[in-house]
C-alpha cells in the first residue's frame, strides 16, 4: 500500500522498494474493502471529501465514491495507482488517484473531511510517526475524522510491520487530536479467509 516495510502478512518477506510491492499480487490486495471500513462507510461515518492515504489499488477510495463522496487516493507506488485507475474505470467510478508521499500532504494544497488509513500508520517507527501525524494535520480539516486500521500488538509473532499498542497510538496523537475509540478488529489478507489482528481507531482533529 505504501512503502517496502508495509507487508500485512506476518510470514511474507519484505520486498525491496515501492514498485516491487505490486510486482506480484500482495497479500493485503484483496480486491474489496476491508470489512471494518465497509461497516464504517455503510453506517454513515464517512463525511464530505474523503482521502484514502496509502490507497494501494484503491478499494477504500472507490468505496467512498460509491457512496457519493468526492474521493481521492494517494500512494507512492505508480503500479498501484495504475491498477486503481483501471479498477475505477472498469467500475464506472469517478475517483482521483495521485502518486504522492504521505509525509508531504501539505504539498497537495487541499483539505479533506475524512481520511482513511488501512495499513499505513503501522509501517512507521515512533520517530517517523511524528512526521506522519504532522503531515496528516495539514490535510484534515479541524473537526475532520481520521480512521486507521493497523496491525495490533495482539497478533502473534514478530515478523511483518510494527505491532501497535494502544500507547503507541495515543502517544502519536496526543497534541491537537481527540481519540474517539480504539477497538479490536482484523485485517483480511489473501488467501481468504486469512486475517491478522488489528486496531480500528477513530480520531478527530481538534
Amino acid at each position: 500500500m505504501f512503502t517496502p516495510t508495509h507487508d500485512l502478512h506476518p510470514d511474507h518477506p519484505r520486498p525491496a522498494g515501492p514498485e516491487s510491492l505490486y510486482a506480484t499480487k500482495p497479500p493485503w490486495d484483496i480486491d474489496r474493502p476491508q470489512p471494518a471500513f465497509d461497516t464504517l462507510a455503510t453506517s454513515g461515518r464517512l463525511r464530505g471529501r474523503v482521502l484514502d492515504i496509502g490507497c494501494g489499488t484503491g478499494e477504500h477510495a472507490m468505496l467512498a465514491a460509491r457512496l457519493g463522496h468526492a474521493a481521492t487516493g494517494i500512494d507512492q507506488s505508480a503500479q498501484a495507482i495504475r491498477i486503481a485507475e483501471q479498477k475505477a474505470r472498469d467500475r464506472g467510478l469517478d475517483v482521483r488517484f495521485i502518486r504522492h508521499d504521505a509525509l508531504r500532504l501539505a504539498e497537495l494544497g487541499e483539505t479533506f473531511d475524512t481520511v482513511l488509513d488501512c495499513g499505513l500508520f503501522h509501517i512507521f517507527d515512533p520517530a517517523a510517526r511524528i512526521a506522519y501525524v504532522e503531515s496528516l494535520a495539514t490535510a484534515l480539516r479541524p473537526g475532520g475524522s481520521y480512521f486507521m486500521l493497523g496491525f495490533s500488538d495482539r497478533q502473534p509473532g514478530s515478523s511483518g510491520p510494527h505491532r501497535l499498542g494502544r500507547d503507541d497510538i495515543t502517544a502519536a496523537f496526543a497534541d491537537g487530536w481527540r481519540i474517539d475509540s480504539i477497538e479490536e478488529s482484523t485485517i483480511d489478507i489473501a488467501p481468504a479467509p486469512d486475517s491478522v489482528r488489528a486496531w480500528l481507531v477513530a480520531i478527530t482533529r481538534v
